[in-house]
């Protein structure tokens, strides 16, 4: 039996869509997205059916790693607005139903962040991880001292990016920065998340999603004490703000989720397999690719040379150790990792992955832009560290939203030269408004899954799900009640009728699928979703 509260009940019906702030919308001509655009496109998000909002980082920033290096958590960065308008943008989104997030990031601190600037020249201060050993005894990892205090800092990402003090798992007498989780600076930085937590979630924001948040206590094998921690901080969201929610940047469900977490994502990274399921599902090893990745095919691939089974598998592994605690989520793409639209990916493979995701038990959070098929835009330059290896530029996935066929498709008045990156340049690029007036449109068909997930609790996160195969085509029901059917190879694929009923099944929506005495035949790059009550 779970120690923590129930998840807020809206959680259970949250389609996410992700929005990275400083390309979505610029409503002051600076070439930089703001809080005021998102405010004026809300009626997008509520047209589409999403309820859920997440925000990445917003605080004030140097932006060395694109707003994760926090340089003041009470405050926002000047270049999306003021507190006022984020605390509109909340109220206009509370108006039409969708819950807005924000992204705290809970490990480390900007350079820059006052905390930091007084910890360089104090040797008493253990808000950081910090050694005083000489510069050439650092020990791996640790970045010399840019102030009058000797040795040196452990930082979590980029060097930019000190690492916050949340003690060591295995302390050891001689490491002496090795501090307990209990000691008194890690006992601050949890009273400064549980300080910064509480001011934004009185403003009226629905939760956050916290970066790296299997990064804290340090030395953690099995992540017990970073368990134990988070475990903490949700008693007391319970108590203080029962309705908020937490979402983790952890990647790895079955051990968040009991820590206390509400939700945990399928990543790119994390888990006993790094990642695997999801980029077994979508990784078709162009865009944003890490050398030491293995995996050769993907399932969404039109060659069809995978199988769906190494995500079912985790999934259902997840499944078994998350129960009813809480909930798994499944991006269709992040910031961090390519989009579904990635090099030979083409629009016509699109609608099969959506008619996945968005009927899987899983929350389902869309990538801004994907809901019409903007693509990963190769060959950018570095961007506000977005570049991580010879194969992985995240800014490919981070251009402006193509909203229409204005000029720098409607995402700002500014000069192309001053965007905060450029346009996809090709001249077919998809837009929100083409789209919409499209009724056989990629938009369309998403608006329409995501309204019958929606309407239909059978096709939500908590129904049941029994898999048929895994193979192509992917075959699944959903509270046996609907029958769903996705080919996402460019070859034809049938199997045989799991039950004589379904011969009789309705389709409710869904191309290229039939079904009859002797079984379901997909087309290819077909799918479909079934009614059994006909």
């Amino acid at each position: 039996m779970s120690p923590f509260r129930p998840a807020p009940s809206w959680l259970a019906d949250a389609v996410l869509y992700q929005i990275y702030p400083q390309s979505f919308a610029d409503s002051d001509g600076d070439g930089i997205g703001d809080f005021a655009g998102v405010t004026a496109r809300l009626d997008h998000l509520a047209w589409l059916g999403v309820n859920t909002v997440w925000l990445n980082p917003c605080f004030a920033s140097p932006f060395n790693d694109a707003g994760y290096d926090v340089s003041d958590y009470l405050r926002v960065a000047p270049r999306y607005g003021t507190q006022d308008q984020l605390a509109e943008l909340v109220e206009a989104a509370a108006r039409r139903s969708i819950r807005v997030m924000l992204d705290l990031v809970a490990g480390h601190t900007s350079d820059q962040h006052a905390w930091f600037q007084a910890a360089v020249d104090d040797p008493d201060d253990d808000r950081y991880i910090w050694t005083d050993r000489a510069d050439d005894a650092l020990p791996p990892g640790f970045v010399a001292s840019p102030g009058s205090r000797p040795g040196g800092y452990l930082p979590n990402f980029f060097d930019s990016q000190p690492a916050l003090n949340f003690g060591y798992a295995r302390p050891h007498p001689d490491e002496p920065w090795r501090l307990p989780v209990d000691a008194p600076g890690p006992r601050a930085n949890r009273e400064a998340l549980r300080e910064v937590m509480d001011h934004w979630l009185g403003l009226g924001l629905a939760g956050f999603r916290v970066d790296m948040a299997h990064s804290l206590v340090k030395d953690d094998p099995g992540m017990v004490a970073t368990g134990a921690l988070w475990s903490e901080l949700r008693g007391w969201l319970d108590e203080a703000h029962p309705h908020a929610a937490l979402l983790a940047e952890w990647g790895d469900p079955s051990t968040s989720v009991p820590a206390g977490f509400h939700s945990d994502f399928f990543l790119q990274f994390g888990g006993p397999s790094d990642g695997l399921p999801l980029r077994s599902l979508w990784n078709n090893g162009q865009g944003t690719v890490a050398e030491h990745w293995t995996q050769e095919h993907c399932y969404f691939d039109a060659a069809g040379q995978a199988s769906a089974g190494t995500f079912v598998q985790a999934w259902e592994s997840v499944s078994g150790a998350v129960g009813d605690k809480g909930f798994i989520t499944l991006p269709s793409a992040n910031h961090d990792f390519s989009r579904l639209a990635t090099g030979d990916r083409t629009a016509e493979q699109l609608p099969a992955a959506f008619a996945f995701q968005l009927t899987w038990p899983t929350l389902p959070a869309i990538y801004y832009g994907d809901e019409i098929g903007m693509r990963y835009v190769p060959d950018l330059p570095d961007h506000e560290g977005s570049r991580l290896g010879p194969r992985y530029n995240r800014a490919g996935s981070r251009t402006p939203m193509q909203w229409d066929g204005s000029p720098n498709a409607g995402f700002s008045t500014a000069p192309a030269d001053r965007l905060y990156l450029p346009i996809d340049p090709d001249p077919q690029r998809p837009t929100v408004a083409a789209q919409r007036a499209d009724e056989t449109s990629l938009l369309h068909l998403v608006r329409r899954l995501i309204a019958l997930r929606r309407s239909h609790p059978e096709l939500g996160a908590r129904c049941a799900t029994e898999v048929f195969h895994t193979g192509y085509p992917l075959v699944y029901l959903r509270g046996d009640r609907f029958l769903v059917v996705v080919n996402p190879r460019r070859e034809r694929a049938e199997f045989p009728l799991p039950r004589p009923d379904m011969a009789t099944a309705r389709p409710v929506l869904g191309e290229g699928v039939t079904v009859d005495g002797s079984g379901v035949a997909a087309a290819g790059f077909g799918y479909a979703v079934l009614d059994l009550r006909g």
